[in-house]
């Protein structure tokens, strides 16, 4: 390469320009910015991405329910605007051209092959046919869906489901003996018991009275078991006809529910196949407060005992004066009631069951080899705040749930918000489990732990299972699937004590 010459000076600089190493530097360079430049493109669409995909399983429910929500005020919204004539004429042809599929409806219902019961009555207000409520029923049912709540059976299988019958029974008690009057071995205390109500106690002619040393017997597991259990005298009350009495012998799976002081209404059971209904009943225990108030409404028991699908028991004298207790009979005692039975599931009277009881025997018992299931409560975790709720809302006085928890804490109950690995405190208005020496040992045990202290269910339920024991086969599934068996329908009106 010639060396340039500097004018005026003889002596030349020679300088030495490498053209091609800086060509070289400056394409390196140049590539390691495109490659950055690529690289961060990637990144943010990965990134991008990621957030995309975290976004939707953290708000998936929203994304689900803004659309129904949206849909379900444009149905309320032409509900109430009055319809044009187009409406009218567009109206007429939409019902006029589904006369047939309605009919086509009657038919399958005559045939037993649809279980359209669980879909809500369509309405036409304004000329305007109204969906909203198999909208809600199309959400509601999709976030049980993914949620993976309560999974019945498909219907043609719930059709051929047979029901397992156990006589031997592998538990720990083999035989429950029910003290009554009659058994002189234990009259020892209750000759006393002159009257329907005693002074100053709720044990009375129908639940006898324990004595302390009696309930710390009874917790002690036995193969055969002896402990009070209600219908201790003839006299006690809990009055039901001859007729009624042999219709319940001749139940195998029973829904129960009851409505004492004519608090509630009765709620017709729906979701249930033609199948079922051979082979459940549904019965109704009311005292003459509920007859007499729903009689007034025209809700009259017809000619075969019946309003719709329940079998309406009318029980006279009841033993207690706080219907709270009188409803417990029912609830925890069914085994007594219905003898010959080999499943139960009880629901409150502020409910509306909604679901096959086969399937749902199926999927809470028989499914995961239980003899008992009851939701998880969905606002505590433990008997002791159960016990400050009660006080807070007023449920019973502060000196009844004191002496309740005094007890439980000098028998070693502990405060832990787990027992067994679940949540230690359940909710009682739905009680499903199979009649078992062990199980009807279990519901004796909390009836009169519930006639004794206070007649909130919930304190005393915890306390049962951790001093049994050996009750270890029982399901105690979430809130969602207690939601999903029933509609909550709330109390009507406040039930009327009796007058002691």
């Amino acid at each position: 390469m010639a060396s340039p010459k500097l004018p005026g000076n003889s002596s030349s600089i020679s300088i030495s320009v490498a053209d091609d190493d800086d060509s070289d530097e400056l394409s390196r360079m140049r590539a390691r910015v495109r490659r950055k430049r690529k690289k961060h493109h990637h990144r943010f669409k990965n990134n991008f991405s990621q957030r995309i995909i975290r976004f939707v399983l953290k708000y998936w429910t929203l994304l689900i329910f803004l659309p129904a929500a949206g849909l379900l005020i444009f149905e309320a919204s032409k509900i109430g605007r009055k319809p044009s004539l187009d409406d009218a004429k567009v109206s007429e042809q939409v019902i006029e051209v589904r006369k047939p599929s309605f009919q086509a409806d009657l038919n399958n219902n005559k045939s037993g092959g649809n279980l359209n019961r669980l879909d809500p009555v369509t309405h036409i207000v304004g000329g305007v046919r109204e969906l909203v409520l198999k909208l809600v029923q199309y959400v509601t049912q999709s976030l049980w869906i993914v949620s993976g709540c309560l999974k019945l059976l498909p219907y043609e299988e719930l059709q051929h489901l047979d029901i397992p019958i156990h006589d031997n029974f592998s538990g720990p008690v083999k035989n429950v003996v029910y003290i009554s009057e009659k058994d002189t071995r234990h009259i020892g205390g209750n000759i006393t018991l002159s009257g329907q109500h005693t002074e100053g106690t709720r044990f009375n002619l129908f639940t006898g009275h324990q004595t302390f040393d009696q309930r710390e017997r009874s917790f002690k597991v036995n193969e055969t078991a002896e402990l009070h259990c209600g219908f201790y005298n003839e006299n006690g009350g809990f009055k039901i006809s001859d007729e009624d009495r042999s219709y319940m012998q001749t139940c195998k799976v029973v829904v129960s529910t009851c409505a004492f002081g004519g608090g509630d209404d009765l709620h017709q059971p729906i979701g249930m196949s033609e199948v079922t209904l051979e082979k459940v009943c549904y019965v109704a225990f009311w005292d003459e407060i509920t007859l007499a108030a729903q009689e007034s409404q025209e809700h009259r028991i017809g000619e075969d005992h019946f309003i719709g699908k329940w079998r309406v028991v009318v029980v006279r004298d009841l033993p207690f004066a706080d219907q709270r207790l009188n409803g417990k009979i029912p609830k925890m005692l069914g085994h007594r009631l219905f003898p010959q039975a080999k499943y139960s599931i009880w629901v409150d009277s502020k409910s509306q069951f909604r679901r096959d009881p086969l399937g749902v025997l199926e999927a809470l018992l028989w499914r995961s080899n239980s003899v008992l299931a009851i939701s998880e409560h969905g606002a505590r975790s433990s008997v002791y705040d159960e016990a400050k709720a009660v006080v807070k809302k007023h449920k019973a006085t502060p000196e009844e749930v004191e002496v309740q928890i005094t007890q439980y804490r000098h028998d070693g109950l502990p405060e832990d918000k787990r027992l067994y690995g679940k949540k230690a405190l359940n909710e009682a208005s739905i009680i499903v489990r199979e009649h078992t020496p062990l199980t009807n040992l279990f519901m004796c045990l909390w009836f009169n732990e519930v006639v004794r202290f206070t007649s909130r269910d919930q304190m005393s339920f915890p306390y049962v299972l951790w001093r049994l024991k050996v009750l270890k086969d029982i399901h105690r599934f979430p809130v969602c699937i207690r939601k999903d068996l029933v509609n909550s329908m709330g109390h009507v009106r406040k039930a009327k004590p009796l007058i002691s």
